[in-house]
């Protein structure tokens, strides 16, 4: 996500929610090679980034796995977008709704939690290494 250079909204990260991690790193990394990093970053949570790597072993899009927040939760991928609240007011517009406003991730960048006119979830990321 850092040095992101947006031409168009795009899939940036991903959130892997799980209820046992270590369970879980297991199942992704022996299905799909990933790796799992501790983020030493401040969050009030255990989290890992996750790296993934395309069929040519070139990086592939960042994701991340915490623990579960809700019974329901499921894996959300992150679009890109210049600025979260200005695609915050487009996704209202268009018919879909805000679940979590733009919050910061200190250090990272600002994200927010939308669902869309189908009732699928997804987040909009503006990288800002200086977020606070």
């Amino acid at each position: 996500m850092k040095g992101l250079e947006l031409t168009m909204p795009t899939i940036v990260h991903f959130d892997v929610p799980a209820d046992d991690l270590a369970r879980a790193q297991t199942f992704y990394r022996e299905l799909f090679d990933w790796t799992f990093e501790k983020y030493q970053g401040p969050m009030e949570i255990e989290y890992y980034r996750i790296a993934t790597k395309g069929a040519d072993g070139s990086p592939g899009v960042a994701g991340g796995m915490g623990p579960r927040g809700a019974p329901d939760q499921l894996i959300t991928n992150y679009i890109g977008v210049p600025m979260v609240t200005e695609y915050q007011e487009k996704v209202t517009q268009l018919g879909g709704a805000i679940l979590m406003p733009r919050t910061v991730v200190p250090g990272v960048g600002w994200l927010a939690i939308c669902r869309d006119t189908e009732g699928n979830h997804f987040g909009l990321f503006e990288d800002d290494p200086n977020a606070a």
